[in-house]
């Protein structure tokens, strides 16, 4: 007879973690491609935890299956068709999520394909197809700690900032032509020390803060200075155009430390190859 036990895990801590990087700090990530040979493209991306902290860090992965011819019974298309799939895991969160999408993962992945869509040289493969299968492994807290301290929707942002960025990496991976290589990246407005003037912050973690009053989510083209999806939330004076800019620019260069890590392990894949 074979003895089952279900996991258990320790509580969760609510309490808010305090960040120990600069404002313009932006967590070192792992990237790497060439994972899952059975795919056209494929990578894994992994942003490191923060000691003492909530947070858990966060671990995609990413699969390109195309370009392929779409059906005979399919509409002519002179570009490509582009499909993107955002999942969570059911093992990502310590709420079980479930096997079909929910309204978080649809929206991830119209954001997605928005931020793709952008850099792809979409008119080389006309009548054929590609799909981008993103799947989150693990996220930057558990979802009960995201629920309670009402950060859940924060948290997207930071999904989203990783699945453009895994996603355009298992793009090249594939030997997909695009304009440039996009990065996602995410800059926040905060309250500053002992509730200061507010001070905008790079890769925000939401458990690292006790509120975030406006964040920011952009897919950037470095080299084009060109971006391809822009998610603004919060709560920012209409009258302060400058506010909305420089929150803007953040966020960019934000993406452009993601873009530094798609590029350095395009690198060293072409030199092990």
């Amino acid at each position: 007879m074979v003895m089952c036990w279900a996991p258990v895990y320790e509580a969760d801590e609510l309490a808010v973690s305090i960040r120990t990087r600069a404002p313009n700090g932006i967590r070192s990530q792992y990237l790497q491609t060439g994972l899952t040979p059975s795919a056209s493209g494929s990578a894994y991306l992994e942003i490191e935890s923060q000691q003492d902290s909530s947070s858990k860090g966060m671990k995609l992965s990413c699969t390109v299956h195309g370009p392929r011819s779409l059906p005979r019974s399919a509409p002519f298309s002179p570009h490509m068709v582009l499909s993107t799939h955002v999942k969570y895991a059911p093992f990502a969160t310590r709420q079980r999520r479930g096997y079909l999408r929910d309204s978080t993962e649809r929206d991830l992945s119209t954001h997605l394909e928005a931020a793709l869509r952008g850099a792809l040289i979409a008119d080389r493969w006309p009548k054929s197809g590609v799909d981008v299968v993103v799947t989150i492994i693990e996220g930057d807290q558990a979802r009960q700690v995201a629920v309670e301290q009402g950060s859940e929707e924060w948290d997207m942002m930071n999904v989203l900032s990783g699945c453009i960025t895994v996603a355009a990496a298992a793009l090249a991976d594939a030997g997909i032509d695009c304009v440039d290589t996009v990065s996602g990246g995410v800059a926040a407005l905060v309250p500053g020390a002992d509730n200061d003037e507010p001070i905008m912050v790079l890769d925000p973690v939401p458990s690292e803060h006790s509120q975030i009053l406006a964040a920011c989510c952009v897919a950037y083209l470095p080299s084009r200075d060109e971006i391809t999806n822009l998610w603004l939330k919060g709560s920012l004076p209409s009258s302060d155009a400058s506010l909305h800019r420089d929150l803007v620019a953040r966020a960019v260069h934000a993406s452009k430390g993601a873009n530094l890590a798609v590029a350095t392990s395009l690198k060293e894949s072409v030199i092990v190859g």
